[in-house]
């Protein structure tokens, strides 16, 4: 599934390059393989984990910005299911990692 965060952290750079064609091929990509909305749920599980995060001394992203890695876990949390495994495909594992499964991109199967 597309996270609706991630869509939004590609989407805005594909619209101030105005690179229509990466646009389309992202919608064409939501299409294929599903859509994951950011909830209230979600954004209140985001927050536990911006502070855990940083009770831990691991934040990924300054105290004062949004930290959209938050976001994504907590989306991520959401979709699993009682026997589905849900993974982040990232370049950024060892902040996610903390608390779901994620893994370079390039090496997933």
């Amino acid at each position: 599934m597309i996270p609706e965060i991630a869509d939004y952290e590609v989407r805005r750079e594909l619209l101030r390059a105005r690179k229509d064609r990466g646009l389309s091929r992202l919608d064409a990509l939501k299409g294929m393989l599903g859509f994951a909305r950011i909830t209230t749920p979600v954004m209140l599980r985001a927050a536990e984990f911006w502070a855990t995060a940083r009770k831990m001394g691991r934040q990924s992203a300054d105290d004062s910005s949004l930290d959209a890695d938050m976001i994504l876990v907590s989306q991520a949390v959401e979709l699993v299911h009682d026997r589905d495994e849900t993974v982040i495909a990232t370049t950024n594992v060892r902040h996610l990692a903390l608390f779901v499964s994620a893994r370079i991109w390039r090496e997933i199967g």
